[in-house]
């Protein structure tokens, strides 16, 4: 076998760096110094050592000072180059240095059975008992605050996703083609597959599509801004396409950001080819954006329509947009979801099949204003007889009478039309 060598981490270092990190860490594994920050400071100056065998890296432990105190971010170890003293001798001379910096307490804090906790034992390091570690994580995009409001931005509550009652397949195709890239990149990376930087939701009005956008940034933990052209143009006099650009532009600022543009019909139709058509130019500018903005990381463009046949052509094509992904009206299943997250305890009796089945052309907006109304009735008749009874599924199919649904025939056939001529998954 190869013999192998210490040398100081070197920037060109970094790819190699960044695969040891992945061979060494478990796949459910949450490590409390997280690779960008590692990386980070080693690029820095921070004490950083490598192990190579000829040009190949096979080890490296990074540590940071910080007065009398350091503490080890990082020791990995390719997988194949383990148990052979390499992350011994990296601690020692990870050691070596620290103490000429006048380290003279070394810290080190590691998921249990995680790389390295090893040969921090073989090297004279005990763990404490007894101890609970702290943290507290602010928002992503925190430093960036005053940008984030300027643009109307926010962040959202967690758990979005998990509580979009219904659209189980929809949620599963984003799921698949959207978050789980995002969420694993290094695995996407092994595979080939690119994490997707810009999709179009299009389906009939009151599917979802903007709820979708909100739960996928929340999953993501990342902020949340939504574009709207009209009043992108109230806000300047030099034009809409003028106004975009700006946008585009402060958004570069921010570490990440899921940016959401509704109705985008609006500004991407399609174009009459009339040189003095006013909305060629928006069309164009946005054209334009895109790529530039699909070339940075930690960034996602969600738009959706109504009207997915309405796009101009050069706006739907690969390589612009990554997906285009049908939010379609809830099928029975998810309609009887949709029932039951408006449902209380207090509505046990309540025939839930005849709700499904006489909301069939309902949206899910339909269906919270059907189910709030049913509500409603149960609370005015306690309030106008005093006697208290519990909503029963005939003001709920009172409610569903009463309510015009979003949906009409030939808006799903419509719809149907568009998912063989324009999904793209």
């Amino acid at each position: 076998m190869p013999a192998w060598h210490l040398r100081d981490y070197h920037d060109d270092d970094l790819d190699q760096a960044i695969q040891i990190w992945d061979q060494s860490r478990q796949a459910d594994e949450h490590r409390v110094f997280p690779v960008s920050e590692v990386m980070a400071a080693a690029k820095a100056g921070q004490t950083a050592v490598v192990a190579v065998v000829g040009g190949q890296l096979v080890g490296m432990a990074v540590a940071q000072a910080a007065d009398k105190r350091g503490w080890i971010l990082l020791v990995a170890l390719a997988s194949r180059w383990r148990e052979r003293g390499i992350g011994s001798a990296l601690l020692t001379e990870l050691e070596r240095r620290l103490r000429a910096l006048g380290v003279r307490h070394v810290s080190a804090l590691l998921p249990a059975g995680a790389a390295g906790t090893k040969a921090l034992e073989n090297s004279g390091y005990r763990s404490r008992s007894g101890l609970t570690y702290y943290e507290k994580l602010e928002p992503p995009g925190t430093a960036n605050a005053d940008v984030l409001a300027a643009l109307g931005g926010r962040m959202l509550p967690e758990g979005l996703w998990d509580a979009m009652a219904g659209m189980e397949r929809e949620k599963e195709i984003v799921e698949r083609r959207v978050v789980l890239p995002l969420t694993e990149p290094a695995l996407a990376d092994r595979y080939g597959v690119v994490p997707p930087k810009s999709i179009i939701l299009f389906g009939p009005p009151g599917t979802g599509k903007t709820s979708f956008a909100k739960a996928v940034a929340s999953r993501l933990g990342w902020p949340f801004v939504e574009l709207f052209p009209s009043r992108l143009a109230a806000d300047t006099n030099e034009g809409l396409a003028v106004a975009l650009r700006e946008a585009f532009a402060d958004l570069a600022e921010l570490d990440s950001v899921l940016l959401f543009i509704d109705e985008v019909e609006e500004i991407a139709g399609v174009r009459s080819g009339k040189a003095v058509d006013p909305g060629h130019g928006v069309t164009n500018e946005l054209l334009k954006l895109i790529p530039v903005f699909r070339e940075h990381d930690a960034r996602l463009l969600a738009c959706a329509t109504n009207s997915v046949r309405s796009l101009d052509a050069a706006f739907l094509r690969p390589g612009r947009f990554d997906y285009v992904i049908p939010i379609g009206p809830p099928d029975p299943t998810a309609r009887a979801a949709i029932w039951a997250r408006y449902l209380t305890a207090s509505d046990s009796s309540v025939d839930l099949g005849r709700l499904v089945q006489a909301s069939e052309l309902f949206t899910p907006a339909d269906i919270e204003f059907a189910a709030r109304k049913g509500a409603q009735a149960a609370f005015e008749y306690e309030v106008t007889h005093r006697e208290g009874r519990a909503a029963t599924t005939e003001d709920y199919m009172a409610a569903i009478g009463e309510t015009r649904p979003t949906l009409t025939p030939h808006t799903i056939e419509e719809f149907t039309e568009d998912i063989d001529t324009y999904s793209r998954l």
